[in-house]
C-alpha cells in the first residue's frame, strides 16, 4: 500500500478516483469532479503543489490524466465556520476508537468545513495520520462513529459494515403516528433528488430498509427506535418523513428549508444510540452505546 500524501498545515490530503470520462488535462477533470469549484482555485492548488497524483508526487495542472487515476489534494476552505461543540471519547483500545460526535460536526472534511471535522480534530488531538472512519453519520445527526486506528487490521472492520454484520441502532424525536402499527419495516427506492444533497424515494424495486419502533408514546412528539438495515445517504430521515413524521428540525425533509447559518439551539432530532457486532479478531460479542441524549422539544409549533 502506498502511503499517504503528509498533512499540509495539519490538514489531510483528499482522495479522488477519476471515473469514465474524456478530459484534455487534470485541471479539467477536476473541474468536472467539483463543479462548485472554480478553474482559477484549482489552478491556484496545482501551482502551489496542493494536487498530488497517486504517488503524492506533485502534478501540473495540464498534466494528461485518464478514468481510474487516483489524485490526492488539500481543501482550504476561507472564513470556516466553527462549530462550537466538542467530541467525547469513549472507548479506544489498539484497534479501535469510538466518540460521540456532536450535532452540526462533520465526520470528514466536506464543503465549507476542513478544521471543523471530527477526522481533523481527532488527527489534531491524537497526532496519528492513521485514523480512519469505519462509517459516517450526517453532520445534523449526533452519537457514536467508529474509528480504525490500526491499518494492520482495518480490513476485518471495514468487512463488518460492507457485509452488514453491525447493527446500528438510532433514536429519533418525531410527530407521533397513532394511526400506525409499531414495530414496522419501511422499503423504499432511495435515489439522488434535486438539490444534488437531498434524497428521495421513487418507484422500482427497493434498495433501502428500516425497522421502526417507538420507545416513548408520550404526547405529540414520541420516541422512536430505528435501525438502518441498508446505509443509503438520510435513509432514516426520508424514510420517517415519508410515514408522516419527519424528524424533529430537520431542515431537508419533507421539504428543503430555506437555507442559513446553523441553528444551534435547534439540533436535529436524531442520535445515533448503539452499535453491536462480533469482533472480527476475537469472536466477542462487542456493544457500544451513546452517552448523548435527545432532549424533547418545545411546543411543537414552535421546534
Amino acid at each position: 500500500m502506498k502511503p499517504r500524501p503528509l498533512p499540509i498545515d495539519g490538514v489531510p490530503a483528499s482522495r479522488v478516483q477519476l471515473p469514465e470520462g474524456s478530459w484534455s488535462c487534470a485541471v479539467d477533470a477536476l473541474c468536472a469532479q467539483f463543479p462548485r469549484v472554480s478553474e482559477a482555485t484549482w489552478r491556484s492548488r496545482f501551482a502551489r503543489g496542493r494536487v498530488l497524483d497517486g504517488s503524492g508526487a506533485p502534478l501540473g495542472a495540464d498534466a494528461i490524466v485518464r478514468p481510474g487515476m487516483t489524485l490526492h489534494y488539500y481543501r482550504e476552505v476561507a472564513d470556516e465556520p466553527v462549530i462550537p461543540f466538542t467530541e467525547q471519547i469513549l472507548h479506544a483500545d489498539a484497534d479501535l476508537l469510538l466518540l460521540d460526535k456532536p450535532h452540526f460536526l462533520p465526520v470528514m472534511p466536506a464543503g465549507v468545513y476542513v478544521r471543523q471535522s471530527l477526522l481533523f480534530r481527532l488527527q489534531q488531538t491524537l497526532g496519528s495520520p492513521d485514523i480512519v472512519p469505519l462509517h459516517r453519520i450526517d453532520r445534523g445527526t449526533a452519537g457514536l462513529v467508529m474509528f480504525s486506528i490500526n491499518p494492520a487490521t482495518r480490513n476485518a472492520y471495514q468487512a463488518l459494515f460492507r457485509d452488514r454484520s453491525i447493527r446500528k441502532h438510532y433514536e429519533a424525536l418525531a410527530p407521533a403516528l397513532r394511526h400506525l402499527a409499531f414495530p414496522l419495516i419501511r422499503r423504499s427506492r432511495l435515489e439522488a433528488g434535486k438539490p444534488f444533497f437531498r434524497m428521495r424515494e421513487a418507484a422500482g424495486i427497493a434498495n433501502s430498509e428500516s425497522r421502526i419502533d417507538v420507545i416513548d408514546r408520550g404526547g405529540d412528539v414520541w420516541r422512536y427506535a430505528l435501525e438502518p438495515v441498508t446505509g443509503k445517504k438520510h435513509q432514516l430521515r426520508v424514510h420517517m418523513a415519508a410515514l408522516g413524521a419527519p424528524i424533529i428540525n430537520d431542515a431537508f425533509y419533507p421539504e428543503l428549508q430555506e437555507q442559513s447559518a446553523d441553528k444551534h439551539a435547534f439540533p436535529l432530532k436524531l442520535l445515533a444510540r448503539s452499535l453491536a457486532f462480533v469482533d472480527p479478531l476475537t469472536g466477542d460479542a462487542r456493544e457500544f452505546r451513546s452517552a448523548l441524549a435527545l432532549e424533547l422539544p418545545g411546543p411543537l409549533s414552535a421546534a
